[in-house]
């Protein structure tokens, strides 16, 4: 699809990283263009080269890329529609409540004027606690759209809030927040052109055969 929507996709450090790979797919097959920013820390939960297959773009790990010909952080926070943040853990939350930017996808967040969706990932007592909370109301009243965290099975054994928001849910939040406009998604039900086609020459023959009989 041409002119397709550009969404940058920030992974931090959270074993929910591992979920991204779909993520990236549904989007794509939305209809977004995706370029992938990782933390360093979430490039210990998975490997940016599996990113980078999916996209079709390369990953951005480094504030610094000496060999970008633009200044990366204000090239991909000028070009995106939309930043999604998933997963978001208490720490990329608390820089961005904070106006803190020490590495390149807090550098995006604050420079870009897209639009913006966290999906949250983290233990239950991460983040019901109230500087978290705290952060995370400050984020909303700058317009931050939340998909999550749901209730689910979290990496420490619990079952509590903090799980990362389906991989559909965080989908449907783009598209409301940045629709696709375009051509007929696949499965629209606009058949194909031999399908189409005018009925064939045998039918009115038939037709006339049996009123020959009658």
């Amino acid at each position: 699809m041409t002119n397709a929507p550009e969404i940058v996709l920030g992974i931090t450090g959270s074993i929910g990283a591992y979920k991204t790979g779909d993520l990236v797919r549904q989007l794509k097959e939305a209809g977004y263009a995706v370029s992938c920013v990782m933390t360093q820390r979430a490039t210990r939960f998975l490997a940016p080269l599996t990113l980078q297959a999916l996209s079709e773009r390369r990953v951005h790990t480094d504030l610094f890329e000496t060999d970008a010909p633009q200044i990366i952080h204000t090239a991909l926070a000028d070009h995106a529609r939309l930043v999604i943040v998933a997963p978001a853990t208490a720490n990329i939350i608390g820089k961005f409540a904070n106006g803190l930017a020490d590495d390149l996808l807090s550098c995006i967040l604050l420079a870009t004027r897209a639009k913006i969706l966290f999906a949250p990932a983290m233990n239950v007592h991460m983040w019901q606690h109230p500087t978290v909370q705290r952060n995370v109301t400050t984020l909303k009243r700058l317009g931050v759209r939340f998909a999550g965290p749901d209730v689910g099975k979290l990496a420490c054994g619990y079952e509590a809030i903090g799980h990362l928001a389906e991989i559909d849910e965080i989908v449907r939040a783009a598209k409301q927040l940045v629709p696709v406009v375009g051509g007929p998604p696949s499965g629209s039900g606009t058949p194909p052109a031999a399908a189409r086609s005018k009925p064939s020459s045998t039918s009115k023959p038939s037709s006339r055969k049996s009123k020959k009989r009658r």
